[in-house]
């Protein structure tokens, strides 16, 4: 153990506390507002029990667009129509830890996700991020899942579940290691993002990102800021004015300690919504418990 958590030690990921176990123009794409659901949504959010998905519930249907604006296109089967259908629950939920407690913030979110948070102190900001982006590529294609570890090693989970694992030695000595061959299920892959949650934060997902200009954002792009701390928050959703250009979004987040997803309010006064205005001109993007420079956007 005394090893693993000098390992960690040298990791970057969300603020104020790191993980007590671990060694990023031109406006207009085509515009739409449509609100279908995906086809086969249990298969799509493949963590919900049968019956459980509903679509008044869905990010689209809480969340229209402002008065002006319209969401922007995005083709289904995308990461950003994925996003966008995502589940969420009741109204008036409040953001819970990993480990059932209340988070000391209830006014920094304006819905939850309806999305497990585990029972260990992993899902933080950057593994949220990670954790939807699996959870869309397993709907889509489990081949294509694989992210690094701090120390820079590739993790494919296909490999994974052939039976070649990894362990760590030393300060970021990344070793192979064999496991146990197992079917691609979506067990299977919660055991492996267990894995990649330990060894993963926001200076390894920064790497897989590329740089966006903030006046191009679109649903599925990242705000991230890499270090010890830093922190990471998913863009779920983007509407344009079509006059203007004016973008804004949704954005969730997860925190310390590993808590529920949740979609973050635009501004502490009521009826500040949850719609953010990104404007480019602007040199930082504040979010409620994080300020971002405005190139610190990227895209898987």
């Amino acid at each position: 153990m005394l090893v693993r958590i000098l390992a960690i030690a040298m990791l970057g990921s969300c603020p104020l506390l790191d993980k007590p176990r671990r060694p990023t123009a031109a406006f207009f794409p085509a515009l739409a507002d449509s609100l279908q659901t995906p086809a086969a949504a249990p298969t799509q959010y493949a963590w919900l029990a049968p019956g459980r998905y509903a679509a008044r519930n869905s990010l689209a249907a809480r969340f229209p667009a402002p008065a002006g604006y319209q969401r922007t296109a995005v083709a289904p089967g995308s990461f950003g129509h994925w996003l966008r259908h995502l589940p969420l629950l009741p109204p008036g939920t409040p953001v819970r830890l990993y480990n059932g407690q209340l988070k000391s913030r209830q006014d920094v979110h304006a819905a939850v996700l309806d999305l497990d948070v585990g029972q260990q102190d992993l899902q933080q900001c950057a593994d949220a991020v990670i954790r939807l982006r699996a959870e869309y590529l397993f709907s889509q294609d489990p081949a294509r899942i694989h992210f690094q570890l701090t120390s820079g090693h590739d993790i494919a989970f296909p490999q994974w579940c052939a039976g070649t694992g990894f362990r760590v030695v030393g300060a970021d000595d990344v070793q192979p290691a064999s496991k146990v061959a197992e079917a691609p299920t979506h067990a299977a892959l919660r055991r492996y993002l267990v894995q990649i949650f330990s060894y993963a934060g926001t200076r390894s997902l920064a790497r897989e990102l590329q740089p966006v200009p903030l006046a191009q954002v679109q649903p599925g792009d990242v705000l991230i800021q890499a270090g010890s701390p830093g922190h990471a928050v998913l863009v779920l959703d983007v509407a344009v004015q079509p006059t203007t250009g004016q973008r804004v979004a949704l954005l969730a987040q997860s925190y310390m300690p590993a808590q529920q997803v949740h979609v973050l309010k635009a501004g502490p006064q009521p009826g500040a919504g949850a719609w953010f205005a990104l404007d480019p001109a602007r040199l930082q993007v504040h979010t409620p418990e994080w300020t971002f420079a405005r190139e610190e956007l990227g895209r898987f």
